[in-house]
């Protein structure tokens, strides 16, 4: 396994994936990740569609406007908030931000155990909600928040300039 530091600067968002499935096994210790995942309560306010068949990557390629990515891996994973889960305890809050919280931290989970399994992944949220919707079935109370397409990397995306710390850390009192 790989030092999580180095883990977290190994993930880079990767578009192209080899013609390879990716093994039960590490879809299974990926999902477990997800569902390791902190959430608001406990309550798990979100599901994940595991989407493997080419015709419904294509579906969800579509409903991502036609970002190919994700029909070219052969892996996707669909976060989906699930708002009236986290209402029940938490009112409008849950409904409209510990949900979406809660679906995002599960993705991030997913990324990171991913690049840990030698995978690569990347992270859409360019797409049209209802053609995500229907393309895995969900009902309109769901809400989408992320497409995450995994497989094994056909690229080595160069790390991206990041922001320096100094530049988006602040003491106590903001005013920015």
């Amino acid at each position: 396994m790989t030092d999580f530091f180095q883990l977290i600067k190994d993930r880079h968002s990767v578009r192209s994936y080899q013609a390879k499935a990716v093994e039960e096994d590490k879809i299974k210790l990926i999902l477990e990740a997800a569902n390791s995942a902190p959430s608001a309560g406990d309550l798990q306010a979100y599901e994940m569609v595991l989407v493997k068949e080419a015709k419904n990557r294509e579906a969800l390629s579509e409903a991502a406007w036609g970002q190919s990515c994700v029909a070219r891996a052969p892996l996707a994973l669909v976060f989906l908030a699930h708002p009236a889960r986290a209402a029940g305890r938490y009112g409008a809050r849950g409904r409209n931000l510990y949900s979406l919280q809660d679906a995002t931290i599960a993705a991030a989970y997913v990324q990171l155990a991913a690049v840990n399994l030698g995978l690569a992944s990347v992270w859409v949220g360019a797409f049209d909600d209802q053609a995500v919707r229907d393309a895995v079935g969900a009902s309109n109370e769901m809400v989408p928040v992320a497409i995450i397409a995994i497989g094994y990397p056909a690229e080595s995306p160069a790390a991206t300039p990041r922001r320096s710390l100094s530049d988006i850390v602040h003491q106590e009192k903001l005013k920015l």
